[in-house]
């Protein structure tokens, strides 16, 4: 077996941690294929895995260091097959071993860097929309956030979904200007101050019914105040590491509320990520449907550079390593 390139680390810690070095190639078993890896994307959870956050779970990586983050690939079968895959770990390297339930084929004129785009982010706005708040045409969501990797996705799934307004957030006149362009009907900043007065007038005065949240604390609060009758209140995320209050489920039982928390990768592992979830979204992709955000390529030496741009908020859209 001839040694391949891959990004390792081998104690935990930042973005100072990651090195390249060479392996032998992986060998595919049962149930499995080798993908010659053509690009692979970067999460803010392969930043979470070198930090030594969330390894004690059932979906967490596994076995001693040093290990080979990346959770996304783009690249071909043996059989010469171009396809996107889900790995728990193991992407940031020139060949890695795919389950086939993770596999799907990609469809021509899908770039490898939309499709990463559509792999964990793209699942997470489906499932937001689909599956926890179970959207219903001509209703109202707001989306935090929405300029980013996800909210971006959420935005344009809603108006694909049906969705009679949308009212995005964003930290900057530029992102909020994005936001419109993607196509939410407002766009508004998504300071907890004077959150709720900004969302009641961007919906014309009236409650709204979905709110879908990837920041926590005041934030969570304050759109928890925007909802209605029956309305979803969703929480995918923390980014501003402060704590939401607590919730009294009387408060809930007033107006019949929802408030529900997801994460995608259980979803993943227990379902696969080829389904046709992930397949709509290619499709979606193919059609120019779906406008997945593609931001900076990176040779696999400079995975650290990535993280270290993606922690320090200088990027936009989905960051890509080429091995």
């Amino acid at each position: 077996m001839r040694a391949m390139r891959f990004g390792r680390f081998g104690r935990f810690g930042g973005p100072e941690v990651l090195e390249e070095a060479d392996v032998p190639d992986p060998l595919a078993g049962p149930g499995e294929t080798l993908v010659q890896v053509e690009a692979a994307g970067v999460n803010f959870g392969d930043i979470k895995q070198i930090a030594g956050e969330h390894t004690d779970g059932p979906y967490a990586p596994q076995g001693p260091l040093p290990r080979i983050p990346g959770m996304e690939v783009v690249g071909r079968t043996p059989a010469g097959r171009r396809v996107l895959g889900y790995v728990p770990q193991g992407g940031y390297a020139a060949k890695t071993v795919v389950a086939d339930r993770h596999l799907v084929a990609l469809p021509q004129g899908v770039s490898a860097g939309e499709a990463l785009a559509v792999l964990v982010q793209g699942l997470t706005a489906w499932h937001l929309l689909r599956s926890v708040a179970r959207i219903r045409p001509g209703e109202s969501v707001v989306v935090h956030a929405a300029a980013g990797g996800t909210g971006s996705l959420v935005v344009q799934l809603a108006r694909e979904f049906g969705a009679g307004r949308i009212i995005a957030t964003a930290s900057s006149d530029e992102k909020r200007a994005f936001a419109l362009e993607l196509g939410a009907d407002a766009a508004i900043d998504g300071d907890a101050e004077g959150y709720r007065e900004r969302v009641l007038d961007a919906n014309h005065g009236h409650p709204v019914d979905i709110v879908l949240d990837a920041i926590g604390g005041p934030v969570l609060d304050a759109g928890l105040d925007t909802l209605g009758h029956l309305g979803r209140l969703v929480t995918y995320g923390a980014s501003s590491r402060q704590t939401a209050s607590a919730i009294a489920p009387s408060r809930l039982a007033v107006d019949n509320i929802t408030v529900a928390g997801f994460w995608v990768i259980p979803l993943i592992a227990r379902n696969g990520a080829g389904g046709a979830e992930l397949a709509e979204l290619l499709d979606l992709t193919a059609r120019r449907r779906l406008r997945p955000l593609v931001g900076a390529e990176y040779d696999l030496a400079r995975a650290r550079d990535a993280h270290e741009d993606l922690l320090g908020r200088h990027t936009k859209g989905k960051l890509v390593l080429r091995p």
